[in-house]
């Protein structure tokens, strides 16, 4: 396979991976074309290599710059705008999990919190049906919560670790 062939692929599949983590499939691609790309680059140049419309790339750089998954770089001498972003996968997972977090399972949790607080009688059927079926989502729920905090902290050499000996 040649090396524009294997990029193709791979900014295509990752704008479908995108889809799966919350985020559109544009922006997922012009993260891979960054991801893969040795420089910074303008987006002049990712608006040529996914042929797309400078607002699409204006409006999905500032989302993907938000999520803290790229960084615009100043070039001395440049006016243009450069792009780029993180390499180190590890921060890259670790970022998604972060936003996500924060965008998802944060509001979900603080929803289930007010749902429990239902007004009713605790021998009503319904209401205790009602608030042990919430309680035990929200339980889920932070339960999930601790273990992407410890994830999200974990240092790279750690996580491979005990990953590798839970393999074993």
């Amino acid at each position: 396979m040649k090396l524009s062939e294997a990029k193709a692929q791979f900014i295509s599949s990752w704008g479908a991976f995108g889809t799966q983590w919350g985020i559109n499939r544009t922006m997922a691609q012009i993260h891979a074309l960054l991801l893969i790309s040795p420089d910074p680059i303008t987006q002049d140049t990712i608006m040529a290599e996914l042929n797309i419309s400078r607002g699409n790339v204006n409006m999905n750089t500032r989302e993907l710059i938000d999520w803290g998954l790229v960084d615009r770089v100043l070039i001395p001498g440049e006016r243009k705008e450069f792009f780029s972003a993180e390499k180190d996968i590890w921060k890259v997972a670790t970022q998604i999990i972060k936003e996500r977090k924060k965008r998802e399972l944060d509001p979900m949790l603080k929803l289930l919190g007010q749902l429990e607080k239902i007004d009713g009688q605790a021998k009503d059927r319904d209401v205790k049906q009602f608030t042990e079926t919430i309680a035990g989502i929200r339980k889920f729920g932070n339960q999930a919560d601790k273990v992407l905090d410890v994830m999200i902290r974990a240092e790279e050499n750690w996580f491979t670790g005990t990953l590798l000996k839970f393999f074993k």
